[in-house]
């Protein structure tokens, strides 16, 4: 501690890389900072080495319980932020109409990777997408029967549940209105459940997964979407906060009746608007 403002320093003798030993380390010492009443936190390297960035082969090897250990530290924290209200601002309700940035969220210009530890590496000519449950035609396509549909082009804002906000994002894919109209679901089909390649699952209304801005996207900013941002395909669902936007989309089962995913059912809000900050639920 410097007067009021803490300084911690990473120095591995080497090239100051992240692992998770050294986030462990981290977060101990953010704990300490804040027990000891610091107003400011100044982060440095060593000399001539600040960091070299994360280490790869830590997310990329075959240790399956280091992925586990990551991606239960990750669910630990959110669920803290969930019993803790993290990011809620008492009493603040917009109006999506008039208030383009939701209340509790700031503007970012980079576009943040979060997953849950693991990017499959998913070549178009081997995607595979399916479709079932409640609907008259189930489908099982590849690739070229994807990009046969009908393509737009559309632009929208990202709302993460985590605090930040992107606006003016342009993505090309394929409506999931259009879709709709092929796969038909059933009268009694009221939800839908979607499944991604790094097993993680999220919900959401069939009415609201039927709005006109809702895409399969394969493309943002004209360029194809990369693994880190869910690539191949992801769902695009621009009026919720963006845990609802299923990266690495592989599946859609249409159900009667509501199954929560991966974050509803771990403390997260099953809506999920920004603008009346659903966050936890």
């Amino acid at each position: 501690m410097q007067n009021d403002v803490a300084v911690i320093g990473m120095d591995d003798g080497k090239k100051n890389v992240i692992n998770h030993k050294v986030l462990d380390e981290l977060e101990a010492a953010f704990d300490r900072t804040e027990s000891d009443g610091a107003k400011a936190i100044l982060f440095k390297g060593r000399e001539g080495s600040f960091c070299a960035g994360y280490d790869i082969s830590v997310m990329t090897g075959d240790d399956p319980e280091t992925l586990d250990g990551y991606r239960e530290k990750l669910v630990r924290r959110k669920q803290e932020w969930a019993r803790d209200g993290h990011l809620l601002t008492e009493g603040a309700v917009t109006n999506r109409s008039t208030d383009r940035l939701p209340p509790g969220q700031r503007l970012v210009e980079k576009w943040p990777v979060l997953d849950l530890g693991v990017q499959p590496e998913i070549p178009r000519d081997k995607w595979i997408f399916t479709v079932h449950g409640l609907v008259k035609n189930s489908v099982r396509w590849k690739w070229d029967d994807f990009v046969a549909q009908p393509q737009v082009t559309m632009t929208s804002d990202i709302h993460c549940v985590t605090g930040w906000s992107r606006y003016d994002n342009a993505w090309t894919g394929v409506h999931i209105a259009h879709l709709l109209d092929i796969w038909e679901p059933e009268p009694a089909a009221r939800h839908c459940l979607m499944y991604c390649s790094d097993g993680y699952t999220t919900n959401i209304r069939l009415d609201r997964l039927a709005d006109e801005d809702v895409l399969l996207a394969h493309t943002w900013e004209e360029e194809p979407l990369t693994k880190e941002h869910g690539g191949p395909v992801r769902v695009v669902i621009p009026r919720w906060y963006f845990w609802k936007s299923a990266k690495w989309i592989r599946r859609i089962e249409f159900l009667g009746e509501d199954e929560k995913g991966f974050w509803e059912d771990r403390g997260y809000h099953n809506e999920g608007d920004p603008w009346k900050q659903e966050r936890y639920g």
